[in-house]
């Protein structure tokens, strides 16, 4: 590989909850707690980076990274509806600050799926409002520290429900989540509770009409504030490809996976792509590269080739510039990972010298932490966390990540 673009954006990325604890305004939160749940753990104290900040911007710089990419919780911020608080914005702005100082572009994310606990209350994004209260919060966060951000991701993954529709989950699966948001509803003493990342299919049309307009909202607050602020979203993309001739089934896919979500994109200043995997689909269903049945499962099937190929599609069906929000590999053996990152950073460049403008590349992420339903058991960290005294441990894969970028920055 050739040196890329000086400005070019080297980062990781992590979001709020999965990596801060306690956040016990939140909605994630709340559903964690409930019984039934479809939360596998709780999140608990997480990665204790609410607490330990400082030292994670610190282990980014120490990668040669150029930026830092995080999400401000909106729960934290506006605990109650209506109040927002002052420590908890204090608390982003120090990070941007730091990050300044060490030459990290400051990424920010201002909905990474979670949201507070009253906004769930209210429907989540189903509700009447949720666009305009969006907004409000992003206006305040770009009142505090706006003026010193690099970037702004409005919300991670708003295709995420769509995406799953498509994984093959098991009728169980589906079935408790449902019994999660009727246990929270129970608990809350509402109607209706809804998450963004635990849905229902029925409401998916209404679902994606909310965050529509609340993406749409909040890149109006965000750029009233900063209109040269480069703002956008970012979207789960597979790599789908079509065994065979008959290109159907693939097509059918991205048609309700991400082709809508790429058209909004076009009146954003970039598209941020994350990128896990390759699938392949013939005229009957999904199929491995040799066409025999697919085995099921979430991120199993990765192939480095995935990420050029993903960021090539998105800029041909958006016609903006891409920017890798998040890339990388779940994997116990980081020997897997280490070995995983260049050929897919090979594959980008090559896109890239075709004419595909790439603006940045965000590894996910800094330290192993909560995902999701999965709990704690995922690997996806290019450092390791002590699950009680929470201390990092760099992994042979963050000095393999840092060094390619030194070389790739400096040649």
């Amino acid at each position: 590989m050739h040196r890329f673009p000086a400005d070019f954006l080297w980062g990781v990325a992590g979001a709020g909850h999965q990596n801060e604890g306690d956040n016990v305004t939140s909605d994630c939160w709340f559903a964690e707690n409930v019984t039934p749940t479809v939360f596998q753990e709780r999140s608990g104290k997480a990665c204790n980076g609410w607490e330990r900040w400082r030292e994670d911007v610190d282990l980014a710089a120490a990668m040669h990274l150029t930026a830092y990419r995080f999400s401000v919780e909106w729960a934290r911020i506006e605990p109650v509806e209506g109040e927002f608080s002052t420590e908890a914005l204090a608390h982003y702005e120090a990070i941007v600050d730091h990050c300044l100082v060490h030459g990290l572009a400051p990424v920010v994310t201002f909905q990474h799926f979670v949201a507070p606990h009253w906004f769930a209350m209210q429907g989540g994004w189903l509700g009447e409002r949720a666009p305009e209260l969006f907004a409000r919060f992003c206006d305040r966060v770009m009142s505090a520290f706006g003026d010193r951000i690099a970037a702004a991701v409005t919300m991670n993954e708003p295709n995420l429900p769509p995406m799953l529709a498509w994984a093959g989950l098991p009728d169980v699966v589906r079935d408790l989540e449902r019994a999660t948001l009727e246990a929270c509803a129970r608990a809350a003493g509402v109607e209706r509770y809804r998450l963004t990342n635990i849905t229902v299919a029925e409401e998916a049309d209404a679902l994606f009409a909310g965050q529509a307009a609340g993406h749409r909202a909040a890149r109006a607050a965000i750029k009233a504030r900063r209109p040269d602020l480069p703002t956008g979203l970012s979207i789960a993309m597979v790599d789908d490809l079509v065994h065979g001739t008959d290109a159907t089934l693939r097509d059918r896919k991205r048609a309700e996976v991400y082709q809508p979500w790429l058209e909004i994109a076009r009146e954003d200043d970039f598209v941020g792509i994350q990128n896990y995997e390759r699938h392949y689909y013939d005229a009957e269903g999904a199929v491995n590269a040799d066409g025999t049945p697919a085995q099921g499962g979430v991120m199993n099937r990765t192939d480095p080739a995935s990420l050029g190929s993903c960021a090539r599609y998105a800029h041909a069906v958006s016609g903006v510039p891409v920017m890798v929000t998040e890339h990388g590999i779940q994997a116990d053996d980081d020997t897997e990972r280490a070995a995983f990152i260049e050929p897919s950073l090979e594959g980008l460049q090559e896109a890239m010298t075709d004419g595909v403008p790439v603006l940045g590349y965000f590894h996910w992420t800094l330290m192993d932490n909560f995902e999701w339903i999965f709990g704690f058991g995922p690997r996806f960290g290019l450092h390791s966390v002590d699950p009680v005294t929470f201390d990092r441990t760099p992994k042979p894969s963050a000095g393999v990540y840092g060094a390619l970028v030194a070389g790739l920055r400096h040649g």
